[in-house]
């Protein structure tokens, strides 16, 4: 975001009217971080001011009191809503989530209850000063994610903070200080008091961020994987053959699939990588070599169950099962009947399927046959050809003097595969197929 969009102007405008009421307010968070950074500034633009929410109620028109009890306002300017937080010191935090109580104070103050460093400065948009109490430049310039003061204190006053600290070093390619990265070890176990909701945002903004590979390495470094997804730290150690993983265990492997899906991928992509594999160790033998058989099905089970532990949306936990469960099949496209195989292009995951096949292959073996056939019948076939709409259905059978029963399916599968065999082309070449099925 640059300095003429509508949403800078527009915060603009909210910190002059806080100004003209006689308070001090300057931009805050993420949105400063950026521009010290010299990066893209999009996002939302935080407000950090002296006025308190009954003084904020009444400089603006339209404001919603999200989280007044913690001085935190909602302003609408110019159709665009931003968070406007009075300056506050932060009072204990018996559940590790929420303050026992806050209470106002200055911008400097403000500044020291946060929790990185890189996030702590404030912008005066004015002045075009940036107001950095907690060195954040010297972090961005050193390219570590330090906590602010004691950083025990600062995750016992929010333990998902320890998550957001992996996620800004794996997303900005920075380290984590040595301290902090101590504490989050000393408190991984803790991360358990925060709600699976807010657990899974976290994950999922990693996986779909920038480096969700990193991600996955530091939350294994740090602790924090064995206690979130147990299922993926049972992957270290995890050994696999040679001739098809040259790159070590299934751990190493699936990061490595991590790194080669594309900038900022879809969540079902990214959450199918990181699980097409976590059935490998339950399914573990060794009998000519390591083999791994049905791991695809047991991983697709145990990838539900993992969506409902975190309490994700049911559409992504389907569509990840779905992909964990038939990841394995890209082996055989160049063998499928053609009406198989048209039912495989039809999947609605099927462009999904086909960028974790591309990542999967690229992280072991390299053998990209089966991704370019896939993308070339994807190209070529129309989307009528792959799923065209059934000649026949039930109605036909019913007509036909077939009581509806378990038979039904049967013969509108079969008369469906000629479909699409090319064997059959119009409606009464299906239903002459299909008298033949009855009779």
């Amino acid at each position: 975001m640059d300095n003429s969009s509508s949403q800078y102007k527009s915060a603009v405008k909210v910190v002059k009217t806080l100004r003209d009421g006689g308070f001090e307010a300057f931009f805050a968070g993420g949105w400063v971080r950026d521009f010290v950074m010299g990066g893209a500034r999009g996002g939302d633009i935080d407000i950090a001011t002296s006025a308190v929410p009954d003084d904020i109620r009444r400089l603006f028109g339209r404001t919603v009191g999200v989280g007044e009890q913690f001085g935190v306002m909602i302003v609408l300017q110019d159709g665009t809503p931003f968070e406007a937080a009075t300056f506050r010191a932060d009072v204990g935090a018996a559940d590790g989530r929420h303050p026992e109580s806050v209470v106002y104070t200055d911008a400097k103050n403000d500044a020291l209850r946060r929790d990185f460093t890189i996030n702590g400065m404030f912008y005066d948009p004015l002045s075009g000063e940036v107001i950095d109490y907690v060195e954040g430049r010297l972090g961005i310039e050193e390219r570590v994610v330090k906590a602010i003061g004691d950083p025990e204190l600062r995750f016992r006053e929010d333990y998902l903070r320890m998550l957001r600290a992996v996620r800004f070093a794996a997303r900005f390619g920075f380290a984590i200080h040595g301290d902090t990265l101590a504490a989050i070890k000393g408190a991984a176990a803790r991360i358990g008091a925060i709600s699976a909701e807010r657990v899974f945002a976290e994950m999922n903004k990693m996986l779909t961020g920038l480096n969700p590979h990193k991600s996955i390495e530091l939350l294994q470094r740090s602790g924090l994987l064995a206690h979130i997804l147990p299922e993926v730290e049972r992957l270290c150690g995890v050994e696999q053959p040679a001739q098809f993983h040259p790159e070590g265990d299934v751990f190493v492997h699936t990061v490595k699939t991590l790194s080669f899906l594309p900038e900022s991928p879809p969540a079902a992509l990214a959450w199918a990588a990181l699980l097409h594999d976590i059935g490998k160790p339950s399914t573990m033998t060794v009998t000519d070599r390591i083999r791994f058989n049905n791991h695809n099905h047991a991983g697709a089970r145990m990838a539900e169950g993992i969506f409902k532990r975190l309490r994700a949306p049911n559409a992504l936990s389907e569509a990840v099962v779905s992909m964990v469960e038939n990841h394995m099949n890209f082996m055989n496209v160049a063998r499928m009947r053609l009406s198989t195989l048209k039912k495989f292009l039809s999947r609605d995951t099927i462009r999904d399927e086909l960028g974790l096949h591309y990542a999967d292959c690229m992280s072991s073996h390299g053998d990209l046959d089966n991704y370019y056939f896939v993308g070339e019948k994807l190209a070529n076939f129309k989307a009528e050809e792959i799923k065209p709409p059934p000649l026949v259905t039930g109605r036909d059978l019913i007509a036909m003097g077939l009581t509806p029963g378990p038979a039904f399916g049967k013969i509108l599968g079969e008369i469906y595969d000629l479909q699409l065999e090319d064997k059959i082309a119009t409606r009464e070449e299906a239903l002459t197929a299909a008298r033949g099925l009855v009779l």
